[in-house]
């Protein structure tokens, strides 16, 4: 059994080195990662940080069950997600996945990130180098309005 668990959010900067640790197992002949790290730009604008809100109970049991999807032929999958502000170069948010083979591991990274991105209520608001803000289109909080501030 693991000891961890399987989708974990994070308030703290992210020791990839650390989480690719964790994942150590002997029968695993491939270990797969993946960083989800903060760009300085999106769509033409200068972005200087990020900010992610999350509803944590929510978060931790539909990314327990998108982990839980993707282990089909793999040995163990773990991610873990920033919340709070973040700066350029941060990891946002990180995957690993053992297997025997390489194939397998590839396969269900993507198959996390993916359903993370597309099923976890954790929401993202880019704040740019004008000084204003915007959460973005399907990132928004409930209560929160799609527009940009400044």
């Amino acid at each position: 059994m693991a000891a961890y668990e399987p989708f974990e959010l994070s308030s703290e900067p992210l020791d990839v080195g650390e989480l690719a640790a964790s994942m150590a197992n002997s029968g695993a002949g491939a270990l797969v990662t993946f960083e989800g790290r903060v760009r300085n730009t999106n769509d033409n604008r200068s972005v200087v940080a990020l900010e992610y809100e999350a509803h944590p109970a929510l978060c931790r049991s539909e990314g327990a069950a998108v982990v839980r999807e993707s282990l089909d032929g793999v040995i163990a999958a773990r991610c873990v997600h920033r919340v709070g502000r973040l700066r350029v170069g941060e990891v946002a948010v990180w995957v690993g996945v053992t297997a025997a083979h390489r194939d397998e591991a590839f396969r269900a990274c993507r198959a996390v990130i993916d359903g993370v991105k597309r099923r976890v209520p954790i929401w993202k608001k880019e704040h740019y180098a004008d000084g204003s803000t915007e959460w973005l289109r399907g990132c928004e909080p409930e209560g929160h309005a799609h527009h940009e501030s400044r």
